[in-house]
C-alpha cells in the first residue's frame, strides 16, 4: 500500500486477500468492511460494469451470506447477474457463475424450486455452448443434483450423479480425483436413502482409491474415511466407526498439527461417537479439550467454538447436568445475537437448543415462548417449506405433547406430516419420524387404532428403505410395542419388545443407552403381568450398569431405581 497506492490493483487483490482471512476465521464484520472498501474502490476507478468491480461485488455477497443475511446477498447477486449479461452476455462463462451463485443464495433460504430453475438454465447453456463433457457442465450437474438431495427427489439426483460419474470416468478415468469426488455425492445419495451397503461399498472403493493414488494422509483421504465412519455410525456400528475416526484423528495430528481445524473436527466427531455409546464422559474431556483449543486459535466468539460449546451442552444434557447445559447454551447464544444477528441460522438453532434445554427442566411456557418465536422468525426468513421449518414445528409439537396438549400437538403434527409428504416425499426419513410423532399423539389419547395404523406404516417404510435392523426402525417397533402393551396385547408387546432389545444388544452392545431403555421396556411388560421375579432380574440389571455407566446421581440411573423400588413394593 505504501509503495504502490491505496488504489492500484495489487494493493485492492490484498485487502481482498485479508478479507477471505477474515471470513475464514469467522470475523464476518472485519471481512465485510474490507470487502466494502474493495468494491467501492473499484466501482470508481474502473466504473459499476468492471469484471474487478464485479468480483469485488460478488465477495461482499459471500459475507452477507456468511451472515445469513440472505435479501442483502440476493440484492448483490442479482446486480452482478444483471451486468454481467449486458456486459459480457448471457452465455459468457462469469454470467453462468453468476446465476449459479444467485441459485445458491436461493438455495440456502430453501427456495428449492426457484434455485432448481437457475440451475437448470445453467446446466442446459453450459451443455450447448461448451458441451455436456466439459468440466463446468458436469459441475452444473452436480449442482442440480444438490438441489434435488435437498428435496428429497433422490432417484432425480441420483440419474444425474450417475450420469455425471460415468462421464467423468470416461474422459478422466477412474482415478481422477474428480471422478472420485462424483463417486462420493453418487455415495451419498444412496446414504440419503438409506441404502447403507451400496454407499458403504462405494465409499470404501474411494478410500483404498485415494490411499493409493494419493497416500493415507492426503486430505481427500481423510475426507473419504470420515464418509465412511458416517455410514458406520449410522448403521449403529460404534465400534468400526470409533477405530475408523481414531485413525483420522491421528493421522491429521501428525500431519496437520493438533491446532489445525481438521484435527479438532476429527476429535468432535471422536466425541460424538462416544457419546452414541453412552461414553459421555470421555465425551465431555475431548469437547473441553476443543472448545479450549479453538478459543485459544480462532477467539471466543469463532462459529467453530460456539458449535463445539453447544456440542458439549449436548454431552451435560445427557448427563443429566441440566443447569450446566442450559448456563453454556445462553452464552452460546448471547454470543451468536450479538455477532451474527439475531436473524441468523445459527443464532436460531441456539435458540432452539435453548429451548429444548428448558422442555428437558421442565420449564413448558419459556421453552414454549422460546420455540415459537424461533418459528415465526424462521417462517419468515427462510419461507413455510423450508426443512427447518419442520424442525421448529416439530420441537413446538414436542413441548406442546410434554404438557399433554394432546389436541393442539395433533393438529401441529398433522401439518408437518402433510408439509413433509409433499416436500420431501412419501419415504423420505423425515416424514417417517412425523408419521412416528403423530402416532404418539393417537396413542395418548387412547386411540389406539390410528396409532396402530399409521406406525405399522412406517415401520413398514422404514424396513424397506433403512433395513430391518436400522435405529429408525427399531424405535418404530418399540412404539408399535408400546401400544401394544396399552392394549394389554401382552404375547404381541413381549415379542416386538424381546427382538427389539436382542438386536440392539448385537448391534450396539449390552451397555448402551437404547439396549438398557429395551430392557426396562421389557422389565416393565412382565411387571403389568405380574411376573414380579422377571421384572425384578431385568429392573436389577439396568439400574447396576446405569450407575456404572452415568453414576448415581444421573436421572436414568435415578429412574431405574424407582422402576425398581416399584416392583419390589409390588411384591409387598
Amino acid at each position: 500500500m505504501r509503495v504502490l497506492g491505496r488504489d492500484h490493483p495489487s494493493t485492492l487483490i490484498s485487502i481482498g486477500n485479508l478479507a477471505s482471512i477474515y471470513s475464514k476465521l469467522g470475523r464476518w464484520k472485519e471481512a465485510e468492511e474490507l470487502n466494502l472498501q474493495v468494491m467501492e474502490t473499484f466501482k470508481r476507478i474502473h466504473g459499476q460494469d468492471h469484471p474487478d468491480t464485479l468480483n469485488s461485488i460478488n465477495h461482499l455477497a459471500s459475507t452477507y451470506r456468511n451472515q445469513g443475511r440472505w435479501k442483502e446477498a440476493e440484492v448483490l447477486n442479482v446486480q452482478v447477474v444483471e451486468a454481467s449479461k449486458r456486459v459480457l452476455g448471457q452465455e459468457h462463462p462469469f454470467t453462468l457463475t453468476g446465476i449459479g451463485n444467485l441459485a445458491g443464495i436461493y438455495w440456502e433460504q430453501g427456495r428449492w424450486n426457484e434455485a432448481e430453475v437457475l440451475k437448470v438454465q445453467v446446466m442446459e447453456t453450459s451443455k450447448r455452448v461448451l458441451g455436456k463433457e466439459h468440466p463446468d457442465t458436469l459441475i452444473s450437474m452436480t449442482n442440480l443434483a444438490a438441489t434435488y438431495s435437498n428435496q428429497g427427489r433422490w432417484k432425480e439426483a441420483e440419474v444425474l450423479r450417475e450420469q455425471v460419474m460415468e462421464t467423468s470416468k470416461r474422459v478422466l478415468g477412474l482415478k481422477h480425483p474428480s471422478t472420485l469426488s462424483c463417486m462420493s455425492n453418487l455415495a451419498s445419495t444412496y446414504w440419503n436413502q438409506g441404502r447403507w451397503n451400496e454407499a458403504e461399498e462405494m465409499q470404501v472403493q474411494i478410500m483404498e482409491t485415494r490411499k493409493k493414488e494419493l497416500s493415507q494422509e492426503h486430505p481427500d483421504t481423510l475426507n473419504s474415511m470420515n464418509a465412511l465412519t458416517l455410514t458406520y455410525k449410522k448403521q449403529g456400528r460404534w465400534k468400526e466407526a470409533e477405530v475408523l475416526n481414531i485413525q483420522i484423528m491421528e493421522i491429521s495430528n501428525r500431519v496437520l498439527g493438533h491446532e489445525h481445524p481438521y484435527t479438532l473436527i476429527s476429535m468432535g466427531n471422536l466425541a460424538s461417537i462416544y457419546s452414541e455409546q453412552g461414553r459421555w464422559m470421555e465425551a465431555e474431556k475431548l469437547n473441553v479439550q476443543i472448545i479450549e483449543t479453538f478459543k485459544r486459535v480462532h477467539g471466543k466468539e469463532h462459529p467453530n467454538t460456539l458449535t463445539c460449546m453447544t456440542h458439549l451442552a449436548s454431552t451435560y444434557e445427557s448427563q443429566g447436568r441440566l443447569k450446566e447445559a442450559v448456563v453454556l447454551l445462553m452464552k452460546v447464544m448471547d454470543i451468536c445475537k450479538r455477532v451474527l444477528g439475531q436473524e441468523h441460522p445459527s443464532t436460531l438453532d441456539s435458540m432452539a437448543n435453548l429451548a429444548s434445554t428448558y422442555s428437558k427442566q421442565g420449564r413448558w411456557k419459556e421453552a414454549e415462548e422460546l420455540q415459537g418465536q424461533v418459528l415465526e422468525m424462521s417462517k419468515r426468513i427462510l419461507g413455510q417449506e423450508h426443512p427447518d421449518i419442520l424442525t421448529r414445528m416439530n420441537n413446538l409439537a414436542f413441548i406442546y405433547m410434554n404438557q399433554g396438549r394432546w389436541k393442539d400437538a395433533e393438529e401441529l403434527n398433522l401439518q408437518i406430516m402433510d408439509t413433509s409428504k409433499c416436500t420431501l416425499g412419501q419415504e423420505h426419513p423425515s416424514t417417517l419420524t412425523c408419521m412416528n410423532n403423530l402416532a404418539a399423539t393417537y396413542e395418548n389419547q387412547g386411540r389406539w387404532k390410528e396409532a396402530e395404523e399409521v406406525i405399522v406404516q412406517a415401520i413398514k417404510t422404514s424396513k424397506t428403505l433403512l433395513g430391518p435392523e436400522h435405529p429408525d426402525t427399531m424405535t418404530g417397533m418399540s412404539n408399535l410395542a408400546s401400544t401394544y402393551s396399552r392394549q394389554e396385547r401382552w404375547k404381541e408387546a413381549e415379542a416386538l419388545t424381546v427382538k427389539v432389545m436382542e438386536i440392539r444388544k448385537r448391534i450396539l452392545g449390552e451397555e448402551h443407552p437404547d439396549t438398557l431403555t429395551s430392557m426396562a421396556n421389557l422389565a416393565s411388560l412382565y411387571w403389568k403381568q405380574r411376573r414380579w421375579n422377571e421384572a425384578e432380574v431385568l429392573k436389577v440389571h439396568v439400574m447396576e450398569t446405569s450407575k456404572r455407566i452415568h453414576g448415581n446421581e444421573h436421572p436414568n440411573t435415578l429412574t431405574s431405581m424407582t422402576n425398581l423400588a416399584s416392583t419390589y413394593s409390588s411384591q409387598g
